[in-house]
């Protein structure tokens, strides 16, 4: 596999170009971007830097791609990087600091001379600044072990870009405009490889690695996760499944378990792997068409859309994972009482009508199964699935012969409602499992041990996967995940609980007001929705089109709280008390209509994506189920007639 440059010297030609020099191997060829039309050219080797060039002043660590907004296109790149382990025998890395550079020369990224374009550099810089990025310049994190060992023929022969799990290379589309923009004849695949160094492909997860000595082996327990970029989004913007067979917050996790059966001892950091082993499940959002519409309130509409293609959809969607993963467990922890019912039946009647051998359903009720703290009736769905487990599997690859001695033939997804919380604790204890499988068979543990034995690994293995549970809840709902505690200690605590009832406010504040500038940094950066040139077509974006009444309540409610601090303030006397309680009853009555205004006009003061509205959505009224309408206004004959 071709290696990919990793440290960039920019130089900046006036308003010309940006030539980009490889600081190692010298004398490389040096990549410029011109900036009037866009073209992209690969240098001869030792071309040298036009005098007129002065050095940018950061070094770049990579070449995400190039986006085209309004006005201009961007070069994105990577000016800060940290190191987060060495796995066998690459360093793994996440994107810390970007920057982005506008090829117009009339452009700055500091002061947009457009406002409609200054939006949209805020959402891309927020994107960028708000997710956890991944990289590594040598090894291929977007595919699961199993997947590099079947195609490592073909590895030597093709890029690390080229090689990338599409779903799973983030920047893929603004990596691909490179390739586009590269001024050779893209038929000829040999000058495409040459442009290969300089394109970085990363992801949007997880990594974890420990280390822990056990019997003489030393042992490495690593824990990724890759988000799909297909229907990618924030938590109540993205639900269900789409026309195309995407489920929201689809990721895959893969757990690699590396033994060095010859450690030379704790201070050595030299790998003779004997044993490579991974286990891989999924997760994604329940595939049916369904949604929950944000009105201000705790709990959000709920909206299950009862459309003729949902069959269709859902057989596409397995298909697809049987196609990727071989056999498939369907593990469904919705509930099947309260407002979750709905969900869930919707479920149960799609794959009744999808006939696929290599796929079955399991429901597991993990709200009355774990009711009072009994999160250990787990195992009671771990007894259910064990037959399951054991055939699907794992991977092991024995580095001695290069020989796999066993594949994993299925996978196990999970999902309750948010594909979080629930759907976090029964994946680390379907891992934990496994890990205790694989140790015994590989003979670091005996038959009499357990891993629950070893506190060091033990503690290691929780403390992965309880960080691992908190990103992917930061990157969905936009707050650490719920019932880490058990995962942290193997102990549901009442603490755990008082923090999960604060992640749960954040969760509300940032869902309701913050997601909808997420959402749209997600489908811009995606390629889900693409700006049109003219950036007066777009001034939707920015432009506040609610009526005067709507927008004018907050005011008044801001202000009403101001003259109720205020009013604390004022002397008391014995003459004034009848005064300042008739005050107070006015700011009091003001600022409680306000509320009320607020609350039953709620889907006014949502905060919702501007790029792609779900219009269709809050105002579905075709057949299927809702919860309720609430936040759409007075409602009844007397508020028709006014």
């Amino acid at each position: 596999m071709k290696p990919i440059y990793q440290r960039l010297n920019l130089f900046i030609d006036g308003q010309d170009a940006y030539t980009f020099v490889p600081v190692e191997p010298i004398g490389a060829q040096s990549l410029t971007i011109h900036r009037a039309t866009g073209d992209i050219v690969l240098n001869a080797p030792n071309t040298p830097i036009p005098s007129t060039a002065s050095r940018y002043g950061k070094t770049i660590y990579g070449i995400l791609g190039m986006i085209s907004l309004a006005l201009s296109e961007y070069v994105i790149v990577m000016t800060g990087r940290e190191h987060r382990a060495r796995l066998m025998g690459h360093d793994i890395y996440r994107a810390a600091e970007f920057d982005i550079l506008p090829l117009n020369p009339n452009v700055s990224v500091q002061n947009p001379p457009h406002p409609v374009e200054g939006h949209l550099l805020a959402l891309v810089r927020s994107h960028l600044l708000g997710g956890h990025f991944l990289f590594s310049y040598g090894w291929d994190l977007s595919r699961r072990l199993q997947a590099q060992w079947q195609d490592r023929d073909n590895e030597e022969r093709k890029a690390l870009w080229e090689m990338a799990d599409d779903r799973f290379f983030w920047n893929k589309l603004v990596a691909h405009t490179v390739v586009q923009n590269m001024h050779v004849d893209i038929r000829d695949f040999s000058q495409i490889l040459t442009l290969s160094p300089y394109i970085l492909p990363i992801i949007y997860g997880t990594f974890d690695m420990r280390t822990v000595y056990i019997h003489g082996h030393r042992i490495q327990l690593c824990l990724i996760s890759r988000r799909s970029r297909y229907r990618a989004g924030t938590r109540h913007f993205r639900r269900g499944i789409d026309h195309e067979g995407h489920v929201a917050n689809f990721n895959e996790t893969e757990q690699i378990l590396l033994v060095d059966e010859k450690a030379a001892g704790r201070l050595s950091h030299a790998e003779n792997l004997t044993h490579k082993l991974s286990f891989t499940q999924i997760r994604g959002s329940v595939p049916v068409f369904w949604a929950e519409v944000n009105t201000l309130r705790y709990t959000p509409d709920l909206q299950v859309m009862d459309l003729q293609e949902t069959v269709d959809m859902i057989k596409l969607h397995i298909r697809d994972q049987v196609s990727q993963y071989g056999s498939q467990n369907l593990i469904n922890l919705v509930n099947q009482k309260g407002r979750e019912q709905q969900v869930k039946e919707a479920y149960e009647r799609a794959v009744s009508q999808v006939e696929f051998p290599d796929v079955k359903y399991q429901y597991f009720d993990f709200h009355n199964e774990c009711k009072h703290m009994r999160w250990d009736r787990i195992s009671v769905l771990i007894e259910k699935v064990q037959e399951d487990l054991v055939q699907q599997g794992y991977f092991r690859l024995d580095t001695a012969q290069d020989k796999a001695i066993r594949i994993q033939t299925g996978v196990m997804r999970t999902n309750c409602m948010d594909n979080l919380d629930r759907t976090n604790v029964v994946q680390s204890a379907l891992a934990k499992w496994t890990l205790n499988q694989q140790l015994k068979a590989i003979g670091v543990l005996s038959d009499n041990e357990e891993l629950d034995d070893f506190e060091e690994l033990t503690r290691g293995f929780r403390e992965m996967w309880a960080d691992h549970a908190d990103l992917i809840s930061k990157a969905y709902a936009g707050s650490g995940a719920l019932k880490t505690d058990f995962t942290r200690t193997n102990k549901r605590t009442r603490m755990g609980a008082l923090q999960d009832g604060y992640k749960g406010a954040m969760r509300y504040i940032k869902n309701n007001h913050f997601d909808g500038a997420r959402q749209d940094g997600f489908d811009l950066v995606t390629g889900a929705w693409t700006p049109q040139k003219n950036p007066v077509t777009s001034s939707s974006l920015i432009a506040d089109t609610r009526p005067l009444t709507i927008r004018s309540v907050p005011y008044i409610l801001s202000f009403a709280l101001f003259m109720i601090c205020a009013g604390l303030t004022l002397p008391r006397t014995s003459a004034a008390d009848y005064s300042l309680l008739y005050y107070f009853m006015l700011w009091f009555v003001i600022a409680s209509l306000a509320i009320i205004f607020m609350m039953v006009h709620g889907i006014e003061y949502v905060s919702w994506p501007r790029l792609i509205p779900p219009t269709d959505i809050i105002y579905y009224k075709g057949p299927g189920f809702r919860s309720a309408h609430n936040g759409k206004g007075f409602t009844g004959p007397l508020a028709q007639k006014l």
